[in-house]
């Protein structure tokens, strides 16, 4: 059973900041969780994973302005945005997948099996 509701999307200027929460029930004994986003006409890209023991990893392109991290109880998970630019704008997803392993996370959108509805964010320049 797994369930995922995003929270906290919204609008801002270019350079504001955002918190995005995913209220997290994930019943499998080892997962990993990421945050993906979709633009209007674009794939769907991951923008930072977090596995089960807290490794993480995110793409390039969000380095030194968003963070990944999850509460100590597992049942949240946070994307803060800072530095936030136009081109971030998207719908973002919580997402979550079953693991092997404890130390695994990945950004491959076909490991993920689970998806929350989706918040939006809209930066403005």
């Amino acid at each position: 059973q797994v369930q995922l509701v995003e929270s906290g999307g919204g609008s801002v200027q270019a350079g504001g900041s955002l918190r995005l929460s995913c209220a997290t029930v994930v019943t499998y004994t080892t997962y990993f969780l990421a945050w993906f986003r979709q633009a209007p006409g674009k794939e769907r890209e991951a923008v930072a994973f977090i596995a089960d023991n807290g490794n993480r990893g995110h793409r390039e392109s969000i380095e030194g302005r968003f963070t990944i991290s999850r509460d100590s109880a597992k049942t949240t998970l946070y994307l803060q945005m800072d530095s936030l630019k136009p081109e971030d704008t998207a719908m973002y997803y919580c997402a979550a997948g079953r693991s092997a392993f404890a130390s695994s996370c990945t950004s491959s959108r076909d490991q993920y099996n689970y998806w929350g509805q989706g918040a939006r964010v809209t930066v403005s320049s």
